[in-house]
């Protein structure tokens, strides 16, 4: 009996590298789309509710670990798994928090990236072999999930604004991205601002890169 090809939704907003991983995957996989930012992501696994979202971290509009979010309050059982150039360990504690099943350098994606998306289906999970030191998460198995050796602390909306925030965008564009007044998006703000301590728009912008919030 032949078994069904494992369907793949692949998001990133960089073509030559989109274009490289069809290349890669479609010998063994079914790259059923791409999208090439956060929320068209979410829109695509909605839509098509594929085995795999394949996604990069640093997307456009919505990053990948606030989609990735959003795809598993849709569905628990949804399979992720980051593709990124970050080796930061912030990076790689915010992916499993965020839901992920494994998390793959990309410049490891040649030799890695099939038996990572192997292992993520088989319900295992993945971190690149590159990630060691202090990159590492203490106590990694692939038989645990990763996000119980790890914290949160701002809530999805809050994440999203700020992300928005660090990006420059005027709260009156924050709030035509996220459908809410700009009133709201000012009290989000107030609300995040407290919370982290801090007392300016650069010190919120400091704090999303630093943990992974907004990308560089």
């Amino acid at each position: 009996m032949i078994r069904p090809r494992i369907r793949i939704v692949l998001a990133d907003d960089h073509r030559l590298l989109v274009d490289g991983l069809r290349r890669l995957l479609e010998p063994d996989f079914d790259v059923a789309e791409t999208a090439n930012d956060g929320r068209s992501a979410i829109e695509a696994f909605d839509r098509l509710r594929p085995d795999l979202m394949l996604m990069d971290v640093g997307l456009p509009l919505l990053n990948g670990l606030e989609a990735a979010r959003q795809i598993k309050a849709m569905s628990q059982s949804a399979r992720i798994l980051f593709i990124s150039m970050h080796a930061d360990r912030t990076y790689v504690e915010e992916a499993f928090r965020a839901g992920a099943y494994g998390y793959v350098l990309k410049q490891e994606a040649a030799g890695e990236l099939v038996q990572a998306i192997h292992s993520v289906m088989r319900g295992h999970y993945y971190v690149s072999s590159m990630l060691g030191g202090e990159a590492a998460i203490p106590a990694f198995s692939p038989l645990q999930n990763p996000a119980k050796l790890v914290g949160g602390r701002l809530t999805p909306r809050q994440r999203e604004v700020l992300q928005l925030v660090a990006e420059g965008k005027s709260m009156k564009e924050i709030g035509s991205v996220l459908q809410i007044s700009a009133r709201t998006v000012e009290f989000h703000k107030s609300s995040i601002m407290r919370e982290l301590g801090v007392r300016t728009t650069a010190e919120l912008t400091r704090y999303a890169l630093s943990q992974g919030i907004a990308i560089p």
